[in-house]
């Protein structure tokens, strides 16, 4: 669990690092969105993280990796929304959306860390493509939830299906950048 830990931790730096630098590119102008915008971004890009596994000819110059990279960021903006609420205007400074961020990542850590006692790490025989439907999934379990209010009866909430797919995000990207024997 070690290795586990120190691969979880390098993928998430990649995250914040890029989170951080589009902060600077465009401030807090995500605040504005509401959650069914925010999963519907997650939607797209894990549609095309789909499409680049089972087409064979890719029109455009970005694979998976910046895609589950943004399932992740988009994933924690909805789980701060989630949190905070939705603001009518960008209202976080960088340094104030960073430790929001680090809070979430946290949480989703400890989980993984949880579930991956109980699990014993069986994400690693996974296959990307599993997790990648297993992303796809959540999404349309979020989606449904969205369309009822936000209410379930026995199911968890959004924000555990948004942890999952941070999670399954974070494990297809150490796949993606593990060395190839």
């Amino acid at each position: 669990m070690e290795v586990t830990q120190k691969q979880y931790l390098a993928i998430t730096a990649q995250c914040r690092s890029l989170f951080k630098n589009k902060m600077a590119d465009y401030g807090a102008a995500w605040r504005i969105l509401r959650l069914p915008s925010l999963t519907d971004q997650i939607f797209i890009k894990a549609q095309r993280i789909r499409s680049l596994q089972t087409n064979k000819e890719q029109k455009v110059d970005e694979g998976q990796e910046s895609e589950f990279i943004g399932i992740v960021n988009y994933s924690i903006m909805a789980l701060i929304q989630i949190e905070r609420g939705i603001a009518e205007q960008p209202d976080l400074n960088t340094d104030q959306a960073l430790e929001l961020y680090d809070a979430q990542i946290r949480v989703i850590f400890d989980l993984m860390m949880k579930k991956n006692h109980d699990y014993g790490e069986a994400w690693r025989e996974m296959r990307v493509s599993s997790l990648t439907d297993l992303i796809l999934q959540k999404l349309l379990r979020v989606k449904q939830i969205e369309g009822n209010s936000g209410l379930t009866l026995v199911s968890e909430g959004i924000d555990a299906n948004y942890h999952d797919m941070v999670n399954y995000a974070v494990f297809a990207l150490i796949h993606l950048q593990a060395p190839t024997s």
